[in-house]
C-alpha cells in the first residue's frame, strides 16, 4: 500500500502541534489539522480487456485524463458514445480504480457503445464547484472532437450524434448537473447531441432525512455517516447539504422548470441508503411538466452495486435490459 500527500489548503508549517487527524475516510483519506491530505492507495491489477483503450488527456491545467473504451464494431454504423462520471463521494477514486475500468470495459462490450471514462479533481485538496468545473472542461474537449475528430479511435466509432451522459453515485451527480448546464444554455457541445442521460444511483444530499436516510437504510457500501462525511470533505467550507451542488431542489437552488432537458433514466437498489431521496428527485424532476424521468429500481441491491458488482449477474441484466434499450431505442424495460 502506498500513500501520498498534499497540502489541501496555504496554511502555515509553523504549529509546535504536531498534526493530528481531524477526519479519516475508511482508511483511504485522512484530512490532518495544518491542512495536509493523505492518500492511500492499493496496488491496482487490471482484469485483461475485451475492448481496446486508451487514456487521453483532456485538460493540460489541471493534468487531467479520460479512459477511451472502444468495442469491435459489428458493422459499418459507429457507435453511441458514453460519457461516464466515477463514483466515490467527490472524495476517493478515479477512472483508473479497478472496479471503475472493469465495469467500463464490460459497459461497452456489452451495451455497446464507445465508453469516455472521465477523471475530476477530488476533495478535500479541491473541494466543489472543482469536480463540476472539471465536467465543463471535459465537455469543451468533446465539443472539439466532435467539430474535427483528431482522434483516430473516435473518427472510426464514436457517434457523436447520439452522446449519453451518465455516471454513478458522485458521478450521477456531476451529470446531472452537466445537463442542467446544457439544458440551460451555459455550456455549450456543439455537434456533440446530448440524446439522453442515465444517473446510476445519483450521490445527491439534503440537510432534511429522508425515511431511508433517517432508518439507516441496509446498504453495506454507504452508511449516514459516511455520506455526512463526505459531504463535509467536498462541500465548499461552511456550505450545508442543502447547497445547490449537493440538493437540486435545495432552498437556493435554481428551477429547472425551463431547463431542456434530454431523456433521463435513473437507477437504484432498494437497499440503497439514498433510495428514497432519489424517488424523491425523480419525482420532483417530473412534476415540473412532462415525464421526464424513468425510474427502475433494482430489488435487494445497496449504493455502488454496479461498480463494486461488476462481473454480477444483476450488472448484467441492468446493462441488457434497462440501459441498452434505452441507448439503442425504446423505453427502458423494469428490472425483473
Amino acid at each position: 500500500m502506498s500513500s501520498t500527500t498534499a497540502p489541501a489548503s496555504a496554511v502555515p508549517a509553523t504549529e509546535l502541534v504536531p498534526a493530528h487527524v481531524v477526519e479519516d475516510l475508511q482508511g483511504i483519506v485522512q484530512l490532518l489539522s495544518d491542512g495536509t491530505v493523505k492518500r492511500f492507495q492499493l496496488p491496482q491489477v487490471l482484469p485483461p480487456p475485451p475492448v481496446r483503450w486508451k487514456d487521453v488527456v483532456y485538460d493540460e491545467t489541471h493534468n487531467l485524463s479520460l479512459r477511451v473504451f472502444v468495442p469491435p464494431l459489428a458493422g459499418a454504423e459507429k457507435l453511441p458514445v458514453i460519457v461516464y462520471f466515477h463514483g466515490g463521494g467527490f472524495v476517493i477514486n478515479s477512472f483508473a480504480s479497478t472496479e471503475f475500468h472493469a465495469a467500463c470495459l464490460r459497459l461497452a462490450g456489452e451495451l455497446p457503445a464507445v465508453v469516455l471514462s472521465v477523471d475530476y479533481r477530488l476533495a478535500p485538496e479541491h473541494r466543489l464547484p472543482a469536480a463540476h468545473d472539471d465536467a465543463d472542461a471535459f465537455f469543451s474537449w468533446l465539443r472539439a472532437q466532435a467539430a474535427a475528430t483528431t482522434d483516430l479511435w473516435l473518427a472510426e466509432s464514436a457517434d457523436f450524434g447520439r452522446v449519453f451522459v451518465s455516471g454513478d453515485s458522485a458521478g450521477g451527480n456531476i451529470a446531472h448537473h452537466a445537463i442542467v448546464r446544457i439544458g440551460s444554455g451555459a455550456l455549450a457541445t456543439g455537434a456533440a447531441r446530448v440524446a439522453g442521460c442515465i444517473l446510476l444511483y445519483p450521490f445527491f444530499g439534503g440537510e432534511q432525512r429522508t425515511a431511508s436516510e433517517a432508518a439507516g437504510s441496509n446498504d453495506i457500501y454507504l452508511t449516514l455517516p459516511v455520506s455526512d462525511q463526505m459531504w463535509r470533505l467536498a462541500l465548499p467550507a461552511g456550505a450545508s447539504r442543502d447547497h445547490p451542488l449537493a440538493n437540486p431542489f435545495g432552498p437556493d437552488s435554481p428551477a429547472l422548470d425551463s431547463v431542456a432537458l434530454p431523456p433521463l433514466l435513473v437507477v437504484a437498489g432498494t437497499r440503497d441508503l439514498l433510495v428514497d431521496r432519489i424517488k424523491d428527485f425523480v419525482a420532483r424532476l417530473n412534476a415540473t411538466g412532462k415525464k421526464r424521468a424513468e425510474f427502475v429500481e433494482f430489488p435487494g441491491k445497496g449504493h455502488a452495486f454496479f461498480s463494486v458488482e461488476h462481473d454480477g449477474e444483476v450488472t448484467g441484466e441492468m446493462i441488457r435490459d434497462v440501459l441498452r434499450p434505452f441507448v439503442h431505442g425504446g423505453a427502458a424495460a423494469p428490472a425483473s
